[in-house]
């Protein structure tokens, strides 16, 4: 970088967090990102996922290394030692997304027209209502699984969040572009809500591994399994996010 050059990549931005720079190139991004807050949070974001991923993932690792990974991609929320390979050979993806999503990397194609945008969408609107956020009330859940159920012809029920500290409040369906689509919404112990959003996805891509996207000021973290389409949508944190979604992939599995 020549003196008074200001600009550092994303790739860098990455190096820096991984310890891959030298001494002198950290310092110039240190000193970038004292004026930079919004990357330096992005950042923060970035090692607290990899500290979560390497603390659950870690001690598997360490049970032996002749572990071969398979061609389809395993769920980050699976406990095996292929699993945990296969989630630590994302970790350099996913926690690139969580820096700044790229856009040429998700197709505008039906993963995002009829899941990301279209869940970011619901949380918009429903997440913000005082008097109506849900159809169904969380008092009674078990109408509410039937219901979607039998609406979307499938098996569908609540996740249990209540181990990450957040209050299942109902749910409700939803129109979907073509499909119906199922919404069960969650608020923490500071008010804040997440909802989880459901529907059948034509995914000729295969995208099965989580995925992040940034909608405004919305985090977005999906997948698919199968014909069906997951998005846990929330402000929190990314950092926050993605334990979540890892809890709500185990519940679909």
């Amino acid at each position: 970088m020549k003196p008074g050059d200001k600009s550092v990549s994303e790739h860098e931005l990455q190096a820096y967090v991984d310890g891959e720079l030298d001494a002198r190139r950290r310092l110039q991004i240190e000193a970038w990102l004292a004026t930079h807050p919004d990357a330096a949070d992005r950042l923060q974001d970035y090692r607290q996922i990899q500290t979560q991923l390497h603390a659950r993932f870690d001690s598997i690792l360490a049970q032996g290394s002749d572990v071969h990974v398979p061609a389809r991609p395993v769920s980050l929320a699976g406990f095996s030692r292929v699993a945990a390979v296969a989630a630590l050979m994302l970790i350099s993806g996913l926690l690139g997304w969580v820096l700044k999503p790229d856009p040429q990397l998700i197709a505008t194609g039906p993963v995002m027209n009829d899941l990301v945008q279209p869940a970011a969408f619901a949380h918009q609107v429903y997440s913000t209502d005082i008097r109506y956020p849900v159809e169904i009330a969380a008092a009674e859940q078990a109408s509410l699984n039937r219901w979607l159920s039998q609406r979307m012809h499938t098996d569908l029920r609540a996740p249990d969040l209540s181990h990450e500290n957040l209050k299942f409040l109902g749910g409700r369906l939803l129109p979907s572009t073509n499909r119906m689509a199922a919404q069960f919404m969650y608020e923490d112990t500071q008010g804040q809500r997440l909802t989880v959003y459901v529907r059948r996805v034509n995914d000729p891509a295969g995208v099965s591994e989580f995925r992040y996207r940034e909608q405004g000021d919305l985090h977005v973290f999906y997948w698919i399994d199968g014909e069906m389409g997951y998005a846990v949508v929330g402000t929190q944190p990314a950092s926050r996010l993605v334990t979540v979604a890892s809890a709500v992939q185990t519940v679909f599995r």
